[in-house]
């Protein structure tokens, strides 16, 4: 009697650990992957759906008759390029509790908005990612883990996945020369998956 009350309270015991750290946990999550591909923002896109080789044409309006030249030149406006986007600073990725690779950067679109943007990124999936600005300094190994939190630091959204190329919005009112980089952060353990020092 002794052994089964014992074994029917261990099993108990057990239920309600792991009611508990399923969802805190999310094991699963080490073996998903969510691939996200965006494009940098006022890229035209290009499609992927035809298989064929052959370039896409324009439709255009029906050839007009070539005109004859006149004797006075017609001055037409040259037309100039609209403005680029700039980047303003850029960085690579580092492992910290997770082992993650990608480059980042922030772009100045033409429209006067900033972005973050990842691009090539590989990085495990988990349970509550965030990427952030953070004034603290990368650091490698276990010493850089837990830092970006120490400071000042500010959010720019969920993490959209764990591969690919993505774009985060950057506020007006974040003044750029108060952070010096970028995480990947898992806000539910307080810890860096990887991050990459803005230059």
């Amino acid at each position: 009697m002794r052994k089964r009350a014992a074994g029917t309270a261990a099993a108990a015991v057990a239920v309600v650990v792991a009611a508990i750290a399923l969802p805190l946990f999310q094991p699963w999550r080490l073996v998903t992957d969510k691939v996200v591909d965006e494009a940098l923002p006022g890229a035209v896109p290009i499609s992927t759906t035809s298989s064929s080789t052959t370039p896409p044409t324009i439709s255009a309006a029906p050839k007009q008759p070539t005109p004859q030249p006149t004797s006075k030149p017609t001055s037409q406006p040259v037309p100039r390029s609209g403005p680029q986007t700039k980047v303003l600073l850029t960085g690579k990725l580092i492992s910290h509790e997770h082992s993650t690779s990608g480059t980042v950067a922030v772009l100045a679109l033409p429209d006067g908005s900033r972005i973050l943007r990842i691009e090539n990124l590989d990085t495990s999936d988990g349970p509550d990612l965030k990427v952030w600005l953070s004034d603290a300094k990368v650091v490698a190994g276990k010493a850089g883990w837990h830092v970006f939190d120490d400071g000042r630091y500010r959010k720019l959204g969920d993490l959209k996945g764990n591969h690919g190329n993505q774009n985060y919005a950057i506020p007006e009112d974040i003044q750029l020369g108060d952070f010096r980089s970028a995480v990947i952060w898992c806000d539910r353990f307080n810890v860096s998956f990887g991050a990459a020092a803005l230059a």
